[in-house]
């Protein structure tokens, strides 16, 4: 496991690494970079002297996840494709089986490969859902592609999410029905295509109409300053997640469970209410105390002082 760079996750676990193209979306794929520039080269690294076409199981890091005792957003084969043809149904099992066992954390599951996804998730859980706290998403980069939704639709999870990353043309027909998350980006690095503006508006617009958390990441480009606090879309950032991002905790004075989570690291959270069994309310509202502030007034407490201050 690493720290990611990637403004929606925070961490990523790649039991398998490499890959193939499938669509337009692969051709300037960062993990196809990494490797073939820096990993393939490294003695030291089990990617040496293997290019990135070539899938490769990594039975060690199978449990990983058990050990981070902190509960965290992890993202689930970032240097590959979980439902690649060359990764075998008893390998994905042992993966969806550490992800079972560890529901203090959120697994966010992405895949180009959405059919695959479908026969395989149905098949194991075919009188349930997929658990809450593994979120299943797919990539749709243009039209062409947006059937990938509909596969999505027809798989039994709990939390679907469509990262529209690069965003390579409108998605203005996609349908949202269904859809827990948005996250939208263009595309970066070296020869990247072009994101328009009116691309991620409509997204956007479409998203706050219909209540589904939108995230939008990145404007692309070959320079880094256009995404984090530079990817701003009508003068803010959009930094929206599913319901379910963070387990509930308990507020020392009530025992009562807080509805917030984060949405900005500085001056926001949003407030998730639900509405139906799949729509949600989603509104701003303002940062709760931070713990200096809690701490309580009246006279300061002198060493051996037993005072007990209310909260």
């Amino acid at each position: 496991m690493a720290k990611s760079g990637i403004g929606w996750t925070q961490y990523t676990w790649n039991p398998a690494t490499g890959c193939t193209q499938v669509s337009p979306g692969c051709d300037n794929c960062y993990a196809k970079y990494l490797i073939n520039t820096r990993q393939v080269k490294n003695p030291k690294l089990p990617r040496f002297g293997h290019p990135f076409h070539e899938v490769m199981l990594h039975a060690k890091r199978l449990k990983y996840p058990s050990h981070w005792r902190k509960p965290r957003r992890i993202f689930v084969d970032s240097m590959s494709d979980l439902f690649h043809r060359n990764i075998p149904n008893e390998f994905i099992d042992q993966i969806f089986d550490e992800m079972e066992r560890n529901e203090r954390h959120v697994f966010q599951v992405l895949t180009k490969r959405a059919e695959r996804m479908k026969r395989y998730v149905n098949r194991r859980y075919p009188n349930a859902k997929c658990p809450a706290h593994i979120w299943l998403g797919v990539s749709i980069e243009n039209m062409d592609y947006a059937w990938r939704a509909k596969m999505l639709r027809e798989t039994n999870a709990t939390v679907r999410w469509i990262s529209a990353e690069p965003l390579l043309g409108p998605l203005g027909k996609l349908s949202l029905d269904k859809i827990d998350w948005l996250v939208v980006g263009g595309e970066s690095g070296r020869g990247a295509r072009p994101l328009k503006e009116v691309w991620v508006r409509k997204l956007r617009d479409r998203c706050v109409a219909r209540c589904v958390p939108f995230f939008f990441k990145q404007w692309g480009g070959e320079t880094k300053k256009r995404a984090g606090k530079h990817a701003k879309l009508d003068g803010r950032r959009w930094i929206q997640y599913p319901k379910g991002l963070r387990r509930p905790s308990k507020t020392r004075s009530s025992g009562m469970k807080t509805p917030f989570m984060s949405v900005t690291s500085t001056s926001k959270r949003v407030a998730i209410v639900p509405r139906s069994s799949r729509e949600h309310i989603l509104r701003d509202v303002r940062l709760r105390p931070t713990r200096r502030d809690r701490r309580p007034t009246g006279p300061a407490r002198t060493r051996g002082s037993r005072a007990d201050h209310s909260r």
